[in-house]
């Protein structure tokens, strides 16, 4: 039976890997690299890099293979995701079976962390027969933004929410918080909220050599947002984005 160690890369940069992440790469027989069309390019040689970067184990091999993609046509928004994990996972188990025929220990890079609004896990979960499945953490994005920003997630004594932008778009504002974090968020979902009174800390290709970062009122960054997002994805072909939305008079707000 195949090991398969989730390792999580944080945001892209080598120096932000765990020593058990290295450890966990270098032990492994096998590491998988998604190719996600032409157009995302820099994500798989981006986990070349990073590769390319720790790795001292010359036995390690690296094998690419063609990640699906989700056909956001479908109706159904969990039917769709569920057809697509599906293929995710007979994509996985093509490559490692064709690869690794008598078993061994496979590692997929993961982006942030695998207990974060990824779908590895479920992935996994999928897979026949079934590997034993390690999770490494990484290093998550809210964290990269809140240093890149040099603020705190929480307030004092207060809790924060990490949501979408499918649900800041269809729900609005979560009751209950005056700080939400913002993922998954192609559209800018903000555009959707009542925009004065809320400051926004956004931030993309966090902790990267290519990191942009803005913050100030929603109602005047909102825009410079937009533009900026659309201008870095047209660049480099692909970008990953964070945000974080506090309400005015807490915007200063820090403390445990």
């Amino acid at each position: 039976m195949n090991e398969l160690i989730l390792v999580g890369i944080g945001t892209g940069n080598p120096e932000h890997l765990t020593l058990q992440a290295v450890r966990e790469l270098n032990a492994a027989d096998l590491i998988l690299i998604p190719r996600k069309g032409e157009d995302k390019a820099d994500l798989a040689d981006l986990r070349r890099m990073i590769c390319a970067q720790v790795l001292t184990n010359p036995a390690v091999r690296l094998v690419e293979f063609d990640m699906p993609r989700r056909d956001a046509s479908t109706p159904d928004y969990r039917q769709g995701v569920d057809s697509w994990h599906n293929a995710v996972a007979n994509a996985w188990s093509e490559a490692i079976g064709a690869s690794l025929p008598d078993g061994g220990k496979v590692a997929l890079l993961v982006w942030g962390d695998p207990a974060l609004y990824d779908s590895s896990l479920r992935i996994a979960a999928r897979l026949t027969p079934k590997p034993i499945v390690r999770s490494i953490p990484g290093i998550m994005s809210p964290n990269m933004l809140a240093a890149a920003h040099g603020v705190a997630l929480n307030e004092i004594g207060a809790p924060f929410l990490v949501t979408t932008g499918r649900q800041l778009r269809d729900h609005g504002w979560p009751q209950g918080v005056d700080t939400v974090v913002v993922m998954l968020d192609g559209e800018c979902s903000f555009r959707h909220l009542p925009a004065d009174g809320i400051v926004v800390y956004w931030g993309a290709y966090v902790g990267m050599p290519e990191q942009i970062v803005l913050t100030g009122p929603l109602v005047q960054m909102g825009p410079r947002i937009v533009a900026a997002r659309a201008a870095a994805r047209a660049k480099h072909g692909w970008i990953m984005d964070i945000y974080l939305l506090r309400r005015r008079g807490n915007a200063d707000a820090g403390g445990a």
